[in-house]
């Protein structure tokens, strides 16, 4: 069922006349702040075409914006074209910011009316509207739930059955996880603490679901008393595995739908034994809707939740899963490329290509062999997103997904492939840019330095209490070097069986509004540097690395990255005469390392393959 309704944009203006607002606030995320989620939720898109991942929309009586970010500059402003909504380039050069628009159009008038659904505005967003809006003199409905009325067809909420983790992969179990967690409240004054954010609920429960497509989360909620634990999901998930579980360990089943309902009718004094109790809630992670609710049922201390640094910190158990699972899906995808390779020869010398279906390779036919090599990997679960593969003007766009087919890919440039999976032991994300003809000089000069900028990230060693923020200088520099950027992030935290995207740990620029986190022993991160070229090319290298100790000395102590991607760079698209004698080892040194690792995962014409892309230069 498509998800965009051209006629909804008509259809929600009537709604807010009739309801009074004048202009109308909408996010991609959903009821649990979340960054990718079902149909359901997709309400942005229903207004406007527009997929992207982060978007906030606004839609006012005879004109519409929305605000994306550099990914989609692109994909976006293709969907929006004839919609007549206006793309609006957040962070641009002359673009004004979400705040900055409303408070100019709020006070063009007394008493105009700004209205959302607090139940998908995230709490930190909702304060901060309210907060212009009332400056403004501007009125704020947060309960225009006015999608709820317009979208008939609206798919029903996804519900998966939720598993239970073995508990010898997890390293801990949900009793340890939840003693540790009452310890954090403890140190920090709270008596309750209410759980929005799926992947924490998750991490924490030892279950994972099947509600957001490729995230392994269940629809949820959870409160944690002095004594009690509670969890809000759908009875439609409940396993008779899962019941025991939740009888073994004393977790109180709810019906999700019920939540906002409990929590207004709990006994939050009586629980604490206080007529003010402290009930934490991070208003990053949660809504508009629920930070209300709370606020209103004791002293709110809105702050991160406890369950994020402690699930991005990667125990033992953990981390040796991830290495493994590392390893096999980086000899995956060496075959991957293994085999690309060897199409665009067969291709190139005018014989047929060895294809199932004897057809051109497309993007979707590259994306299936990749898929179908993670696939027979033992303990393969799920993709960890949908496999991108991108060949000339479309690898400009950082997030672009196929029509159909996609592209035919032919013996010229390059071909960009973001993939990762969703392993019993891991959840992995890469991306390398495969050589598949010839090179124009500025193509392997840009290639070249975007393989510097990504090894001089992976190889840096660090004192503790070092920010990604801090770190993201020694990516860019080569590239700023040349006048050259890319505007994403650096590197994201990356879950445990959990989403791909996962914080709280960023490389990058530091986002308004947040406050940025050192890296920590554990943390899992990407290194993804890239250059895009608009309608020519694009040039990604992504590795993920552990942070792991590095000395220890009477300065302090240092941190180093531990790469766990080992896929090789192409070396067709390097030029020497852009790297350093540092650079050039670094690459060497990774190669070597790559060649170890792997090599005894391949057959013999495989390895062949990866000792010649692999040799010194």
């Amino acid at each position: 069922m498509p998800v965009y309704h051209p006629e909804a944009l008509e259809a929600l203006r009537a709604a807010m006349k009739e309801s009074g607002i004048d202009y109308y606030l909408m996010t991609s995320s959903d009821c649990h702040a979340s960054e990718y989620v079902s149909n359901y939720f997709k309400v942005t898109e229903f207004v406007s075409g527009c997929t992207s991942d982060n978007v906030i929309l606004i839609v006012g009586e005879k004109d519409a914006f929305l605000w994306t970010d550099g990914r989609y500059f692109i994909s976006a402003a293709g969907e929006l074209a004839g919609t007549g909504i206006t793309l609006m380039k957040d962070g641009e050069k002359g673009v004004p910011g979400v705040g900055e628009w409303l408070k100019e159009r709020l006070s063009r008038s007394e008493a105009l009316t700004l209205g959302f659904d607090g139940r998908q505005v995230s709490a930190k967003l909702g304060a901060s509207y309210r907060k212009l809006a009332t400056d403004c003199g501007a009125n704020v409905n947060g309960e225009a739930a006015l999608i709820d009325s317009i979208w008939t067809d609206r798919p029903a909420l996804p519900s998966h059955p939720v598993k239970v983790l073995p508990e010898e992969i997890c390293g801990k179990t949900f009793p340890e996880k939840l003693s540790d967690l009452r310890e954090c409240l403890r140190r920090e004054g709270a008596d309750f603490l209410v759980l929005s954010k799926l992947d924490d609920i998750m991490w924490l429960t030892n279950i994972r679901g099947g509600d957001v497509d490729y995230n392994p989360v269940a629809l949820s909620y959870a409160l944690v008393t002095p004594a009690e634990f509670f969890l809000f999901i759908q009875e439609t998930e409940l396993t008779e595995e899962f019941r025991a579980y939740a009888e073994k360990y004393e977790i109180r089943l709810l019906p999700y739908e019920n939540v906002f309902a409990f929590l207004k009718d709990y006994p939050f004094a009586e629980g604490a034994g206080k007529s003010s109790p402290a009930i934490l809630c991070d208003g990053s992670a949660s809504t508009d809707a629920m930070m209300q609710l709370l606020a209103s049922k004791g002293n709110l201390i809105d702050m991160p939740n406890p369950t994020e640094i402690a699930k991005a910190c990667k125990n033992e158990v953990e981390m040796e899963n991830i290495r493994k699972y590392y390893l096999l899906d980086s000899a995956a995808l060496c075959k991957f490329i293994f085999y690309v390779k060897k199409q665009m020869e067969l291709a190139d010398s005018d014989k047929e290509p060895d294809f199932p279906s004897a057809s051109p390779l497309t993007e979707m036919a590259a994306a299936r062999k990749l898929d179908a090599l993670r696939a027979e990997i033992p303990g393969f679960l799920d993709l960890s997103f949908p496999t991108i593969p991108a060949v000339g003007g479309n690898a400009a766009m950082a997030h672009y997904a196929p029509e159909g087919e996609g592209d035919v890919i032919e013996p010229h440039g390059f071909l960009l492939v973001d993939s990762g999976g969703q392993y019993l032991g891991a959840t992995t994300d890469v991306t390398r840019t495969i050589v598949i003809g010839d090179l124009t000089d500025q193509m392997r000069r840009d290639f070249t330095l975007v393989s510097a900028a990504h090894f001089r990230l992976m190889n840096a060693v660090f004192r503790k209490g070092t920010t990604g923020y801090q770190l993201d200088m020694l990516a860019r520099e080569p590239l700023f070097a040349h006048g050259l950027d890319y505007g994403h992030g650096t590197g994201h935290g990356i879950g445990f069986i959990l989403n791909v995207h996962e914080g709280p740990q960023r490389i990058g620029s530091v986002r308004p509004g947040t406050t940025p986190v050192p890296m920590a022993e554990g943390m899992l991160t990407s290194d993804e540097p890239g250059i895009y070229r608009e309608n020519e090319y694009g040039i990604r290298t992504e590795s993920i690395t552990l942070t792991v100790p590095y000395k220890e000395t009477e300065f302090g102590t240092f941190l180093r990255f531990e790469c766990l991607t080992w896929v090789p760079v192409d070396r067709e698209a390097i030029d020497l005469s852009y790297l350093s004698t540092e650079d050039r080892r670094m690459l060497n040194d990774y190669h070597a390392g790559v060649y170890e690792k792997v090599a005894p995962l391949l057959n013999e014409e495989e390895r062949k393959w990866l000792y010649e892309v692999t040799r010194e230069i």
